[in-house]
Order: C-alpha cells, then structure tokens, then sequence
C-alpha cells in the first residue's frame, strides 16, 4: 500500500467509527444483542460502523455470533 492509499482510507474514515480496540472490549454485547434480535446497531452505533469498515473484526463477529447461534452437533 502506498501512502496516497493510506492516506485515502484515512481520510474516508466514519468518524462514528469506535476502532479495534473499542469494537473488541464491547464485541460480547453486541452479538449478543443481534443473536436476541434486539437492536445492536442503535445501542452500539460506533461498533456498527466499525464492522462494516474492518474485515478482522467482521470476522471475530461472525465467529462469535455462529458460536452462539449455531446449535451443537
């Protein structure tokens, strides 16, 4: 990646964007919330938005939320 493109993905930031670090300390609650079909996106906004941005948090997401939904072999 070059520095114009860093800079780009930078600049495109949602600034309601919590980064890695807050996304991952509340990512518990948040799949909970969306497993209890509450609404996580208007408790958790700034994870919402990290998600959609972030593909290693994604996929801790999605990992975490299968665990809880998915039933035991």
């Amino acid at each position: 990646m070059n520095r114009d493109t860093a800079l780009h993905r930078f600049l495109e930031t949602d600034p309601k964007d919590v980064g890695c670090e807050q996304a991952l300390e509340f990512l518990h609650a948040y799949v909970e919330l969306v497993a209890s079909d509450a609404a996580a996106q208007e408790h958790y906004p700034g994870i919402a938005v990290h998600l959609k941005a972030c593909g290693p948090c994604s996929e801790d997401f999605d990992g975490l939320l299968a665990a809880i939904t998915d039933p035991a072999p």
